[in-house]
């Protein structure tokens, strides 16, 4: 399994971005399909899971502005980011877990600074 995220730069405060997450190979499903991130000095923290479609589990920090989804035709989960905040600023990384094993895509940096 291959994931490929990207989407990410430099946004200002109240800017709005969308990530990609492209998975290939042996891919089984979406469901399950998750956003990290981190930011200098922090652990990574969860952001957003896809469960299922129109069903998600988000960070309180990012509940309202940020909506994940799914493509299951190209095998893509989005992330779209609104209202973006400086503390949202960090490298954002995709993550699933199959068979017990878990995969993670390169990671995409995140700038909201005025």
């Amino acid at each position: 399994v291959q994931l490929q995220a990207s989407g990410g730069g430099l946004v200002q405060p109240g800017g709005s971005l969308r990530l990609s997450c492209a998975a290939s190979g042996n891919i089984f499903t979406l469901d399950g399909m998750t956003w990290y991130r981190q930011a200098p000095g922090k652990q990574r923290e969860l952001v957003a899971r896809f469960i299922d479609d129109g069903i998600a589990h988000y960070a309180e920090s990012v509940e309202g502005r940020f909506a994940i989804s799914g493509d299951r035709a190209k095998n893509v989960v989005y992330l779209e980011m609104n209202y973006l905040k400086p503390e949202d600023t960090a490298v954002y990384y995709c993550n699933v877990v199959q068979l017990g094993f878990a995969y993670w895509g390169q990671g995409t940096q995140v700038t909201v600074s005025s």
